[in-house]
């Protein structure tokens, strides 16, 4: 099949899926611009997700060979490299000539004894004190080059960094510390978490160990400028479940929201779990510390989507979209219960902030959002800008079948005030199965973009990406 052209005419826009990977690793160094480039606009931003270099039995395609997708922008014009990342388990299956893993890192029967590394690196994409980063939840770090994407390999910080990553650290824009977790730090489907921190040098500070209530998948955490919070969510492991065939990781509301609070400065010893209903979140928009308060805007699922119940049923779908919510956490109160409050019904995923903000109040907020007059499980088609009380300020929308990747948001420059740049976007157009990259005033999504790079091929439907300025120190 001809990745880059269109799909057959018969196929109604609607129809069309961008999931499946491309096949190739590229280098387009003019790509044709419709309106203009921001002339501030002098950085890369590179996107990663799953694009599988082999198709794998039963394997879903979220746990596929991680692929980078770099915009480069300079002076008005802009430039795109792919390339796989370059993990043990693509080195493997690229000699194999064939799959050798299925989902969540599972050897096939028939690999090769000698063949145990079944990490993708294929979730975030961030840098930290001058070094590029791949991230996932099962593995180190990969580091990557940032000009030819070449990968480097896995970044222990000189050793001292065992086990699970989470693709979700935070970086304090204050101090330039980077803060991080890891679930399943004990092993495969155990309780334990791993915290630690890596301070503005790149040197590993602090690395801690606690048990949580129950084995969970834990995508993200929360972190103000004084906090640390662990949600512990009921998508449970077992590795019970796994050895007798059943799902790994499953739905049990039972098990209730538990969300774990520390102080930054503070011990896990010193943890207090607050309880809520039952929910899951992958991913955190922003939180701050309001007086004896935590508050925390997330993208909260009333049931997880994607994993099943125990016995294999599926959830509902009805109750398997997220809606933009704000939690809050009473330090000086009585209950241990914290309280969940929907601020809007629309369907969204893929928040982000001005990153200047991370941790401290903020009054800007973005996320991918379905079309609110489309059927309930559209695709993420449009953008959606809020307020710091998390009141929609405003929308822009694709046409019917196009689809997008999570925004971006670049400052116009350094000393800029908060939300004052841009965002940018992937776009995926089903009518010519190309991608373009869309450049919004961020405070003004509503008349649509300022520039169009137009790719000639398509991302497929990716996770996360990170902008990286070209005046980043040490970068």
């Amino acid at each position: 099949m001809n990745d880059a052209s269109p799909t057959t005419a018969r196929q109604s826009r609607s129809e069309r899926s961008n999931l499946a990977p491309i096949p190739f690793e590229c280098d387009a160094p003019f790509l044709r611009i419709t309106g203009e480039l921001p002339r501030e606009l002098n950085g890369t931003l590179y996107r990663n997700g799953p694009n599988p270099q082999f198709e794998s039995p039963g394997s879903h395609w979220f746990v596929g060979d991680g692929m980078l997708h770099a915009f480069h922008l300079e002076n008005g014009r802009a430039s795109y490299r792919n390339r796989w990342i370059r993990t043990p388990k693509f080195a493997a299956e690229r000699r194999a000539g064939r799959a050798l893993f299925g989902g969540f890192g599972r050897r096939l029967a028939d690999a090769p004894a000698d063949v145990t590394d079944g990490g993708v690196a294929n979730t975030n994409i961030i840098a930290h004190a001058g070094r590029l980063l791949a991230l996932e939840e099962a593995h180190l770090p990969t580091e990557i080059e940032p000009v030819t994407l070449e990968t480097t390999g896995y970044q222990d910080f000189g050793g001292r960094l065992r086990g699970t990553f989470t693709a979700h650290p935070k970086t304090d824009p204050v101090t330039g510390e980077l803060l991080f977790f890891g679930y399943n730090a004990a092993g495969p489907l155990t309780p334990a978490l791993s915290y630690g921190t890596i301070d503005a040098a790149g040197k590993l500070t602090r690395l801690n160990r606690f048990e949580a209530p129950y084995a969970s998948m834990v995508h993200d955490f929360i972190v103000t400028a004084n906090h640390v919070l662990f949600p512990i969510l009921p998508i449970t492991g077992s590795m019970q479940r796994a050895m007798s065939g059943k799902p790994p990781y499953a739905w049990e509301p039972d098990k209730g929201a538990h969300v774990g609070v520390m102080k930054r400065s503070g011990d896990i010893k010193d943890i207090v779990w607050f309880r809520g209903d039952a929910c899951y979140v992958f991913h955190i928009m922003n939180a701050w510390d309001d007086g004896s308060r935590i508050v925390a805007d997330v993208m909260q699922f009333e049931e997880a989507p994607l994993f099943p119940h125990p016995d294999g049923r599926p959830t509902d779908p009805a109750k398997s979209r997220a809606r933009l919510c704000r939690w809050s956490f009473d330090l000086a109160g009585n209950s241990d219960r914290f309280s969940q409050t929907i601020l809007d019904d629309l369907t969204g995923e893929f928040p982000r902030i001005d990153d200047r903000r991370a941790g401290l109040t903020s009054h800007h907020g973005w996320y991918a959002c379905a079309n609110p007059d489309g059927p309930l499980f559209g695709a993420l088609s449009g953008l959606a800008h809020v307020d710091g009380a998390g009141t929609r300020r405003a929308t822009w929308l694709l046409p019917d079948g196009d689809s997008l990747s999570e925004p971006v948001f670049v400052p116009r420059s350094r000393e800029a005030a908060e939300g004052d740049g841009w965002l940018l976007t992937v776009v995926w157009r089903a009518s010519t199965n190309t991608s373009d990259l869309a450049v919004l005033n961020a405070t003004d999504i509503g008349s649509g973009p300022v520039a169009l790079v137009h790719l000639g091929h398509r991302v497929p439907d990716g996770f996360h990406g990170n902008w990286v300025d070209e005046k980043t120190p040490n970068h």
